[in-house]
């Protein structure tokens, strides 16, 4: 059986596309950067963190399957905002510039472990203080990686994306099913 390390809906909306069986299964981790942590390292942490914290929760004869997204701007790693304030910052930053997803997708057993990170490069246009003042008051940027859904409201802010739309939602279907099928989940035709 299949477990999602992880409570988002939106995760979870997007594995039922690749048509198999799961149950989502939440962890919580200490999700600190590490001092001199590049981006790529910490993502991929975090999503090894969550798969095998899931995998050691869940017991014997468990697929975990343990992601993590992260923006990253200006060099600067772009959780969920704080508050306000912070939300307000981090659009600031997006405003009319590109940025980087990074979504780690780490799927462990009860003998191995992989993971594989995708980067999608996304532009937005210029935002005013009154649109991300708007932005805020939807409640839409309080629970996401720098301050934005792609797949909400959000999205009307991207002008253009270089890589995987999934990616950036929290779950690259492609590279989750290679991941899959290599674990003996999904059988290629």
């Amino acid at each position: 059986m299949l477990l999602l390390a992880s409570q988002s809906p939106r995760r979870a909306e997007l594995l039922k596309q690749i048509g198999i069986p799961f149950s989502q299964y939440p962890v919580d981790i200490d999700e600190t950067v590490m001092a001199n942590e590049t981006p790529e390292k910490y993502v991929r942490r975090m999503a090894q963190e969550k798969s095998t914290l899931g995998y050691e929760r869940a017991g014997a004869k468990k697929l975990v399957l343990g992601l993590d997204t992260i923006v990253v701007a200006q060099n600067n790693i772009l959780g969920k905002p704080k508050d306000k304030s912070d939300a307000m910052w981090m659009l600031n930053m997006l405003s009319d510039d590109t940025h980087q997803v990074l979504t780690a997708v780490t799927i462990t057993n009860a003998t191995q472990q992989k993971t594989v990170v995708v980067e999608t490069h996304v532009c937005f246009g210029p935002l005013s203080q009154q649109q991300i003042e708007w932005y805020w008051k939807t409640g839409e940027p309080q629970d996401k990686a720098g301050s934005y859904g792609i797949q909400g409201l959000g999205g009307q802010f991207v002008k253009h994306i270089n890589g995987s739309y999934s990616a950036v939602v929290g779950l690259p279907l492609y590279q989750t099913r290679i991941l899959l099928t290599e674990f003996g989940i999904i059988n290629e035709c």
